[in-house]
């Protein structure tokens, strides 16, 4: 039972039985100290040279990844404090891609030089303040020394998704892969006014183990995982003219009870024969708009089948809705539900429509579409593991060749631009009055942890290499930065390490949101489960006691508390 004192000493029954509240420092050294364990996992994978985590499931299924928000993803975390910093990694993955281990490094490094200014008996909420004007201050720099691209050039596209793929497994391969994903985005991408809008959803990525990476491919059209229903159709249909139907192709049994008479067989035999007519009826429509190749999302009656295998007709059955979408997209066809409304006008149209075997499976390629806003990435590599990652690495990839459509300005890698505004930053704290300018002196220690961690990883000594860094940058080369392969500081421009802007933005504004967050909390309070009954006195309350419990401190309950004792 936790008892509360009053100020006039009375003790007071606040929490119920087995919670536990931990107040003042020891919470947030707690707190402080498990964001800082996330960071130290994700921390060695930072960069090119970078090492990968091997991650393994209670299934015993295994990961194999450098990519931060996949490994928080797959350790279940469950410390509360550390949960924020596996959210800000979801987030910068959801909204940018790229840039989720640098978010979770940049965070717990924050955090780390928070504590040594609290320990100082500077308060919290000063440092939270600090840290908020140094990275509005940081966002204004790095808008400040970006460059403008033109948002369509392919050679500056290729740079960012190279750079991208730098830190990954695939990174032999990245030149080709970077290709692809630019052509890709480019084919999806949709002028809004003055900018581009790009739904990576249109991008359809298909993986399948076998072969090597370098046998990737990028196919204008769609690939789907479905073979053709019936052996007696055409495997390959050139000039294809494709109808889409959401639609059944078999007779609808009623939903209601139906009773009909049969007196004699020549009755029953009629009834067959309608069935069979209305199911040709509806191939003949098919037929008539001029169709030779049908994709239907739901299902195709035997006989349906056979009157389009008579006809020569390509059919795929059961395709996702989302597949359905595409391949409107990519071929120009006017997706329909009925069949009185198949017109000529409403089919799609594509090179080649062909049936092939990759591997073990069956798949049906769509290929050649003329301005398809659809396509599709076939991914291939030596197992399953690879291919897993491969995928990963295409979508970060596909991501940053976004961002930079829709927002045209980029800056360099290599812990460049870090280390830019960590110097400016430390200028600007001149200036400032107080404590705070502490605080954004130690924000700009946090932003060098970058450059450092690509350092640290790459072997080279940190100290010297930032040492070395800095001086550079002073002397006006803004654009210097590590150049980790090769194990020196140099020029980004020359070694062609670009990144989006709005990476390097959503970075610190997210590290800084996560981090001010967990230096704010002074005080844990973990209620436990009850162990069964409702709590004294909410017998008479109906649902209510319950709702109260809820809105209680069940939040942090639910978090799973066995960590907190980390």
């Amino acid at each position: 039972m936790s008892i509360q004192s009053s100020s006039g000493g009375i003790p007071v029954v606040i929490l119920k039985d087995g919670a536990q509240q931990t107040k003042g420092r020891d919470a947030q050294k707690n707190n402080i100290a498990a964001a800082k364990l996330i960071a130290e996992i994700v921390h060695s994978s930072l960069g090119p040279r970078g090492m990968d985590k091997m991650l393994v499931d209670s299934l015993g299924d295994v990961t194999i990844t450098n990519d931060g928000a996949t490994i928080l993803k797959e350790i279940d975390v469950q410390h509360p404090a550390a949960k924020m910093l596996v959210e800000i990694s979801k987030a910068t993955d959801n909204e940018v891609g790229d840039g989720t281990t640098s978010a979770v490094v940049l965070a717990g490094a924050l955090l780390e030089n928070a504590e040594i200014l609290i320990l100082q008996d500077v308060h919290p909420t000063i440092v939270v303040d600090g840290y908020r004007k140094a990275a509005q201050k940081a966002v204004e720099l790095l808008e400040k020394i970006a460059d403008k691209v033109s948002a369509t050039d392919k050679d500056v596209l290729e740079r960012i998704a190279r750079t991208s793929m730098q830190t990954k497994l695939v990174r032999r391969d990245s030149a080709n892969l970077a290709d692809m994903i630019v052509k890709s985005v480019i084919a999806v991408a949709e002028k809004k006014g003055e900018g581009y809008l790009v739904d990576i959803d249109d991008i359809k990525v298909e993986k399948k183990a076998g072969g090597s990476i370098k046998d990737c491919a990028i196919i204008k059209g769609i690939v789907l995982d479905k073979e053709v229903v019936h052996s007696g159709m055409p495997k390959k249909i050139d000039h294809a003219k494709i109808a889409l139907v959401n639609n059944a192709l078999e007779i609808d049994k009623t939903e209601f009870d139906a009773k009909i008479n049969i007196t004699n067989p020549q009755q029953m035999k009629s009834f067959l024969d309608e069935e069979q007519r209305m199911i040709k009826n509806m191939v003949d429509k098919v037929i008539a708009s001029g169709a030779n190749v049908l994709f239907c999302q739901k299902g195709i009656d035997d006989m349906a089948q056979h009157y389009l295998a008579k006809a020569g007709i390509l059919t795929v059955r059961r395709i996702k809705e989302s597949d359905m979408t595409k391949l409107a997209k990519a071929t120009g066809a006017r997706m329909i539900s009925n069949f009185d409304d198949l017109f000529e006008k409403d089919l799609g149209s594509a090179e080649l429509v062909e049936e092939r075997k990759v591997e073990t499976d069956k798949w049906v390629f769509v290929e050649g579409c003329k301005h398809p806003k659809a396509v599709t990435l076939l991914l291939r590599g030596g197992s399953q593991r690879v291919v897993d990652e491969v995928e990963r690495s295409v979508h970060d990839a596909i991501m940053v060749v976004k961002d930079v459509m829709e927002k045209p300005f980029i800056v360099a890698g290599g812990g460049a631009p870090e280390t830019y505004a960590a110097t400016k930053l430390r200028e600007w704290a001149k200036t400032l009055e107080g404590r705070e300018q502490l605080a954004v002196e130690k924000f700009a220690d946090s932003l060098e942890v970058i450059p450092i961690t690509l350092a640290e990883n790459a072997g080279m000594d940190p100290i010297d290499t930032l040492a070395s860094l800095r001086s550079k940058q002073l002397k006006g080369n803004k654009w210097t930065g590590i150049d980790v392969m090769k194990g020196q500081v140099a020029s980004m421009h020359a070694s062609d390490i670009f990144e989006p802007l709005s990476v390097k933005i959503q970075i610190i504004t997210c590290a800084t949101e996560a981090a001010s967050m967990i230096l704010r909390i002074d005080d844990v309070i973990a209620t436990a489960k009850s162990a069964g009954g409702p709590p004294p006195g909410a017998e008479g309350m109906g649902g209510m006691g319950g709702m109260g419990g809820m809105g209680g401190m069940g939040g942090m309950g639910g978090m799973g508390m066995p960590g907190m004792d980390m």
